[in-house]
């Protein structure tokens, strides 16, 4: 009997071993990596915290980020395949949708509405005073429609006002130095405005105008290829969502030290940003309104129509993750 065991309990010992070293290098080979194109602004919260804290290394992936400027960027990224996932708003993604690019909307991570920052020497104090100013935005954004609802709330339109089309990071200079009397964008661009000018800027009341949405965007075919991953992926942002709601102070000096703010700054605008993973109503209401404004406009390519949007938004990848996130009907 000893001599038994003592012959079979090394070679226990050696088939444990090995089965735990082929175990290891099957766990190994789960690892899947995924790239992605983030937009680095506070907007695009919910991915860095995911990226900062270790989420998406704790749900099996390496996730390589590659940092851009715009959603519009990150978008162009991912549909000519330099990337698998983007950050983006509600602009590119239907620039996209209409040309009938290969994209599907995985969820929704966050709104904020825009603001509009006013010269005080301008004397602007309602959205009617806008009439005949120098008023600043960014074609091709969020910021155009912004604007064009602001204006259209004080019973004016685009010709009531001198419209500048400039990017966000030049507005508080512009406003600065006399060249605009306001500008419409989003946030930390109106912040940056406000602490240049001091009492020289004066903030709008326009809250409720415009929000916009910020977006997980990837292409069809991925989701049908990389399922696994993307479902994966999403339970990162789920725990990235969770762990900003329970560290507020942390998540502000996270994101802001990865955004390169200081944490001061972004904890006195945080609470315009709502973080919040879902697919809802309000998702495919800030696509519809830019579609419109886009067909309005004809900022679209040729005979481009609405898009359906139950062929771009794809809810089951949220779906295997927490079906409850999905609040749409039809989805």
């Amino acid at each position: 009997m000893n001599l038994i065991c003592s012959r079979t309990v090394p070679l226990i010992v050696a088939l444990c071993i090995t089965l735990l070293g082929a175990l290891g290098c099957n766990h190994r080979k789960t690892v899947e990596t995924l790239t992605l194109a983030e937009n680095l602004a506070p907007i695009s919260g919910v991915t860095i915290v995911a990226q900062k804290k270790g989420f998406f290394a704790a749900r099996g992936l390496d996730v390589k980020v590659a940092e851009f400027t715009s959603g519009k960027q990150c978008l162009e990224t991912v549909v000519g395949k330099g990337a698998d996932i983007a950050t983006a708003a509600e602009a590119p993604t239907t620039a996209a949708a209409m040309a009938l690019e290969d994209i599907a909307v995985l969820a929704r991570t966050e709104f904020s509405y825009l603001k509009t920052l006013t010269a005080t020497r301008a004397a602007i104090r309602s959205a009617a005073d806008l009439k005949g100013k120098r008023l600043a935005y960014t074609a091709g954004t969020g910021g155009e429609l912004y604007t064009l609802r602001l204006l259209k709330s004080a019973g004016l339109t685009k010709d009531d006002v001198s419209l500048v089309n400039l990017r966000p990071e030049d507005m508080a200079t512009a406003l600065a130095n006399g060249s605009i009397d306001a500008y419409d964008t989003w946030e930390p661009h109106v912040l940056n405005g406000q602490r240049a000018l001091g009492d020289g800027a004066r903030l709008l009341d326009t809250r409720g105008v415009y929000s916009e949405t910020f977006n997980i965007v990837t292409r069809k075919e991925l989701v049908a290829s990389r399922r696994r991953a993307l479902s994966a992926f999403v339970r990162a942002l789920l725990d990235a969502e969770s762990w900003i709601g329970e560290h507020r102070d942390d998540a502000i000096a996270l994101v802001a030290g990865a955004v390169g703010m200081p944490a001061q700054s972004l904890g006195a605008i945080w609470d315009d940003y709502t973080y919040h993973v879902v697919l809802d109503q309000k998702t495919i209401d800030a696509l519809d309104a830019y579609t419109a404004f886009r067909l309005e406009s004809g900022n679209h390519p040729p005979n481009a129509t609405r898009p359906d949007w139950h062929a771009v938004v794809a809810p089951e990848v949220l779906r295997d993750v927490d079906p409850g996130r999905i609040q749409l009907a039809g989805y």
